[in-house]
C-alpha cells in the first residue's frame, strides 16, 4: 500500500487528506489499546488477580490510555470541521448580503 501519496494543490483536498490520516491514525491507536489492554489483563488474571488496595493493576493503564484514545476519538472525527474562519466569513457574507 503506497502511503505517500502526495495531496493535490487544492486547500479542501489537503484538509481531506489532513482528516483521512487522522482518522487512520485513531484506528491503528484503537487496535493497539485494545491489543495491548487484552494482554495485560489477561497477564494480569493468570497472575492470580492481584490488586492493589482492591483495585485491579491494569485498570490504571486502561483508563489512562483510554482518556488518551477518547482525546484522538474526539480530534479525528469530532472537530474535524473544515476550517472554521472560513465558515464565520460565509455566515457574515450572508448576513450582510441580507440587510
Amino acid at each position: 500500500m503506497n502511503t505517500n501519496i502526495q495531496p493535490d494543490n487544492d486547500p479542501r483536498d489537503q484538509e481531506l487528506w489532513a482528516i483521512a490520516r487522522k482518522r487512520a491514525s485513531f484506528r491503528r491507536h484503537l487496535f493497539t489499546y485494545i491489543a495491548v489492554n487484552s494482554l495485560l489483563w489477561i497477564f494480569w488474571a493468570l497472575r492470580g488477580g492481584s490488586d492493589y488496595n482492591g483495585i485491579p493493576w491494569p485498570l490504571w493503564s486502561t483508563l489512562g490510555w483510554g482518556l488518551g484514545l477518547a482525546i484522538n476519538y474526539a480530534d479525528a472525527y469530532m472537530f474535524h470541521r473544515e476550517n472554521s474562519v472560513e465558515q464565520e466569513y460565509e455566515k457574515l457574507k450572508k448576513k450582510q448580503q441580507q440587510q
